[in-house]
């Protein structure tokens, strides 16, 4: 599996040239086969403009793609409208969510709503792709892409204001666990440490530092230093800290990320363009 960060800002985009070198736009990974090339996506920040205008010039024949939430604050949702493979009848997108919330009645309500005529011009049905609409039911699932390599995805909801959920993809070996929009509290939230447990990557939120946090208990984020305590705690091969906050400037971030690596060497915060 690859992974690339098409979106790593937190809470709402930013720009100009005090952010050129980790990027401005809010969250969204691609995961990619790296037999096949085939791609899914975690959440519909800003960024997946980007990643749908590369999808399309890659020329491939993935008619179907998976795209799952974390959750459905704003800065995750936001550039669902904007993803140009949408706009193709030829395509199927499958949007995917942990169910078990009684939040989420139906997927379709939530991206339908966002697209009503007072806030958007296009409506979702008239968007022009198939969409599919899946809750998983269970923590569990294992998924059977046409390549036949199976994909074993696992849930875990974790502390955030409207709930949120942590996911573990393993494929061929390889796992990746994302962890973003999680809010630890006084202590390290064990349950997400047994689900990194010796993952090859940990994507983990930091928006705030030890000192920040102080002052925005109950916003439902994490530290860059509970991340690194976190990847230490689970063993992981890689810490990729995200979701930086839009008032971390790069001097701020590279300063930040400096900071970690002494806590947990392999650590790196994630640059939008990354693989």
């Amino acid at each position: 599996m690859e992974v690339k960060f098409y979106g790593v800002r937190g809470s709402i985009s930013v720009s100009g040239p005090r952010y050129n070198e980790f990027g401005g736009n809010t969250t969204c990974f691609q995961i990619m086969a790296s037999e096949t090339k085939r791609i899914g996506i975690i959440d519909a920040g800003t960024g997946i403009r980007q990643l749908g205008a590369d999808f399309l010039a890659m020329g491939t024949d993935q008619s179907e793609i998976f795209v799952a939430f974390t959750h459905f604050h704003w800065d995750h949702i936001q550039g669902f409208p904007f993803f140009a493979p949408a706009y193709d009848p030829d395509m199927t997108l499958v949007l995917l969510a942990k169910g078990g919330d009684p939040k989420i009645d139906t997927l379709k309500d939530i991206f339908a709503a966002q697209m009503q005529e007072i806030y958007f011009p296009v409506a979702m049905e008239d968007m022009g792709a198939r969409f599919k609409f899946m809750l998983l039911e269970n923590n569990t699932q294992t998924f059977r892409p046409p390549d036949g390599v199976p994909v074993r995805v696992t849930a875990l909801r974790h502390k955030h204001p409207g709930g949120a959920y942590s996911y573990r993809y393993e494929r061929a070996g390889r796992s990746v666990v994302f962890a973003t929009d999680i809010e630890h509290g006084d202590c390290i939230d064990m349950n997400l440490v047994r689900l990194a447990q010796g993952a090859d990557i940990l994507i983990h939120d930091g928006q705030y530092s030890n000192q920040e946090l102080v002052k925005k208990k109950g916003w439902g984020h994490s530290s860059y230093e509970q991340a690194a305590e976190v990847a230490i705690q689970a063993n992981v091969k890689q810490l990729v800290v995200t979701h930086h906050d839009p008032d971390h400037d790069d001097e701020h971030l590279r300063s930040a990320e400096r900071i970690c690596q002494d806590i947990f060497p392999d650590t790196l915060f994630a640059r939008e363009g990354w693989w």
